[in-house]
């Protein structure tokens, strides 16, 4: 009799939500779209998030921003392993949900999920050394310490790749927040799933609610407010197609964005810090040392 209860036993699907200010919302719109995996098949229904989703993204953006970027880079890099501690632990939920998403065998799936968590330990390592990188003292005529160091941009408006569902989207995601921004990430399109299930990670990874916001629906719906938003600092197009990422530039000039134009990449090599100099300013210090006598400083 138990048997034949438990073979009776109904599914239990997974509801996949955006990600908002450390929350789970629905879209405001109240609309979803069929996510599909690579033959057709119906994987999940998944939310169609409107423009006011991205608005709300960019307020809780914005008030995190504070709190992030002022905390000390060794703590943003303590925050990033436990992301990839977090990974590790649900590896096979992701090796499936790119599987699907990508139409990849288990082993190639499981392959492109174990670069993805190493590369958050990556980027956890260099949170307190790019500093020392493009940073640093400068030489000058005169009795004063000149002194550069970097600061993050601010607010940064993300278009995943469109293809790598999970390692692409964390080449372009860990970057960012490594170095004090916060992110608005427009997943992929055609799958979402991976990078809604982050969200799930980075809720009970220390991560502090507002730093990370994923969306998903419409690229070009989503992605088009966020270009033109005047509190988005700055918006990598790695995602866009070539004509959608000319019309999201025009939009974005209006506030003067930054804007990482899209490129050709291969996201299993080694990233370099490309896509952490892109959004970081430098900020230049001069500090008076005293007057210079016959024998040299006064300190």
């Amino acid at each position: 009799m138990s048997d034949k209860s438990e073979q009776q036993r109904l599914s239990v699907f997974k509801t996949y939500k955006l990600y908002v200010g450390g929350k789970f919302p629905r879209s405001e719109s109240g609309r979803v779209y069929e996510v599909t995996d690579s033959k057709g098949n119906w994987l999940a229904n998944v939310p169609l998030s409107s423009r006011k989703d991205a608005r709300d993204a960019v307020v809780a953006a914005r008030k995190a921003f504070g709190g992030w970027s002022g905390a000390t880079a060794y703590n943003r890099g303590q925050i990033l392993y436990r992301i990839a501690e977090m990974l590790e632990g649900r590896r096979e939920q992701y090796v499936r949900e790119v599987a699907d998403a990508e139409g990849l065998s288990k082993s190639k799936a499981a392959a492109q999920v174990d670069a993805a968590i190493d590369r958050w330990v990556w980027y956890a390592g260099w949170t307190d050394k790019i500093a020392q990188v493009v940073g640093g003292g400068n030489p000058v005529a005169g009795p004063f310490f000149n002194l550069s160091s970097p600061e993050p941009t601010g607010v940064v408006a993300i278009v995943a790749p469109q293809e790598s569902s999970f390692l692409g989207l964390v080449s372009v995601l860990a970057p960012v927040i490594a170095t004090g921004n916060t992110a608005i990430v427009v997943a992929s399109e055609k799958s979402p799933l991976p990078a809604l299930s982050l969200g799930e990670v980075l809720a009970t990874s220390d991560l502090p609610g507002g730093v990370v916001n994923v969306l998903s629906g419409r690229t070009a719906e989503i992605a088009t407010p966020l270009a033109a938003h005047q509190d988005v600092n700055a918006i990598d197009l790695a995602g866009a197609g070539e004509e959608l990422a000319k019309e999201l530039e025009i939009a974005a000039a209006d506030n003067l964005k930054r804007v990482l134009r899209p490129q050709p990449v291969d996201h299993t090599a080694t990233p370099g810090i490309d896509r952490m100099t892109a959004f970081l300013e430098t900020k230049t210090v001069w500090h008076p040392t005293g007057s210079l006598g016959a024998s040299g400083s006064s300190y």
